[in-house]
């Protein structure tokens, strides 16, 4: 969990202030190790401890005195931090580890998740994470073909993939977006003439196109660069036209979210979602707030938390305007929640109060959000949860329908619908047809990198082994292994 501490970047003190925190000692203790690691987490999320502690309701002293290894933490403390914080479930392991006598040397060797320097095998202090970076720790999830034939992902730290390439292939895969889609800065906003706040809301309906036809990769960095603008006109603006920017910086910070969501580095995409529920509520903006609470709902959905899934989906329904579209983009999104819990029961009812809700909305025309919303979409997602469900024949025919009737441009999430239809098929049994789709999917995943299309062909090609003999099934696992040597 080391964090740079290249160029300036403000250190977070235990107050919360720009101070340097106390240094750590993790070679001291096990005890003291899993202190450092506590507020190397903390750290990289950009929290203070008053804000951390405000968030899971514990003393503020008390954490600080945990972190810096001269108090036991309780369990209830280490759960706490690992929920908040996003660190799943590896401070809890380290405790349990701690708990049940491991030394100093095996807990080095034994809980180093990621390929870096690991924070715990250092006596120094941490620095906060820059306020315009999306904390992922995980990286990016880099498909690979392993000995025995099957596909695994490997997750690789972004900062060592950035550090390994070089800024200048960030710039070189975004050079190849339209020049309506370059960061526009406050200071050529300024000296243009035009108006800042809808050339940005321009330059999002942009981003967001070229994110369709050309995937997340390229699009993020232009993303971040329009979210930092964002903040720095926002210092010189009042009254409605902040309210404005708040409102873009929302829409910016989820889109963020997405591309992250899309990328399968479901820690930033968190960080991102939070950021945009925090600003939306800044916006006052309920409708935004609303949206914001369902697509945390489908976040939780895409990793596997039922619970999560369904909570959140319903009290973004709750919040939305009675016969509105975004009631219905909430009561879809819950719906897979249950067929994560797998419900069938409770999965169906929720789909068909889906629908209903549909059949009977009458929303705002002036609303943008979930424009795309209708009854084909909510059949997709209904294929997605019949296929948690084990109902493979049913999804299978959910997606295809589906496919027949997504509109033009949606390159991406064609790609995903023919990859889960694909799936749905080999598990029914249907090899030779699964074989074809797949290969329609693989070409989309490997114009657009999307980790959605990859996961999805990964579990294909390993249900797919039983008939490797079959001709069509063997192109299939040829055209895998080039496309992970591709973008290996």
């Amino acid at each position: 969990m080391w964090l740079p501490t290249g160029g300036h970047i403000g250190l977070i003190g235990e107050d919360g202030v720009g101070q340097r925190p106390n240094e750590l000692t993790p070679h001291a203790s096990p005890q003291h190790y899993l202190g450092a690691e506590m507020r190397a987490w903390r750290s990289e999320r950009g929290l203070s401890l008053a804000k951390l502690s405000k968030a899971i309701m514990f003393n503020s002293s008390y954490m600080a005195r945990v972190e810096r290894g001269d108090q036991a933490a309780s369990g209830d403390l280490v759960r706490a931090y690992d929920s908040a914080l996003g660190a799943s479930g590896s401070l809890v392991r380290l405790q349990e580890s701690i708990a049940q006598g491991a030394t100093l040397d095996a807990l080095r060797t034994r809980h180093v998740a990621n390929p870096r320097t690991h924070v715990s095998n250092q006596a120094a202090a941490l620095a906060g994470a820059p306020d315009g970076e999306a904390p992922s720790s995980e990286g990016l999830s880099v498909p690979v073909r392993t000995d025995d034939g099957r596909i695994i992902f490997v997750s690789l730290s972004r900062r060592a993939l950035i550090g390994a390439l070089g800024a200048g292939a960030a710039m070189a895969a975004a050079s190849d977006l339209p020049a309506a889609a370059q960061p526009a800065l406050p200071s050529s906003l300024s000296t243009s003439g035009a108006n800042p706040i809808e050339l940005l809301q321009a330059t999002r309906r942009v981003l967001i196109d070229n994110d369709n036809r050309f995937g997340p990769a390229r699009v993020i960095p232009l993303v971040q660069q329009q979210i930092a603008a964002i903040k720095e006109l926002r210092a010189d603006r009042r009254g409605s036209d902040r309210r404005q920017l708040l409102q873009l910086q929302t829409q910016y910070s989820e889109l963020c979210g997405w591309l992250y969501q899309d990328l399968g580095d479901f820690r930033a995409a968190q960080h991102w979602m939070r950021d945009a529920l925090e600003t939306s509520h800044m916006s006052g903006d309920t409708d935004l707030t609303t949206y914001i609470l369902a697509r945390r709902s489908q976040l939780a959905g895409d990793m596997q938390d039922p619970i999560e899934a369904v909570d959140v989906a319903e009290a973004a329904e709750d919040l939305a305007a009675p016969r509105s579209r975004l009631a219905v983009v909430a009561a879809t999104y819950g719906a897979h929640g249950h067929a994560l819990r797998r419900d069938p029961t409770m999965t169906q009812q929720a789909y068909e109060h889906a629908l209903n809700l549909h059949a009977s909305m009458d929303p705002d025309p002036s609303s943008p959000w979930g424009v795309w919303l209708d009854a084909a979409y909510i059949d997709v997602q209904h294929a997605h949860s019949l296929a948690a469900l084990g109902d493979h024949r049913g999804a299978a025919e959910g997606f295809r329908s589906a496919i027949s009737r997504l509109p033009a441009g949606y390159h991406r999430d064609r790609g995903v619908y023919l990859a889960r239809e694909a799936t749905a098929l080999a598990a029914d049994g249907e090899a030779e047809q699964a074989a074809a789709i797949g290969l329609q999917a693989l070409s989309i995943g490997v114009e657009t990198g999307s980790a959605r299309i990859n996961r999805e062909l990964a579990q294909l090609d390993d249900a797919m082994a039983q008939w490797r003999t079959v001709p069509s099934v063997a192109d299939f696992k040829d055209a895998m292994t080039a496309a992970v040597l591709h973008q290996a």
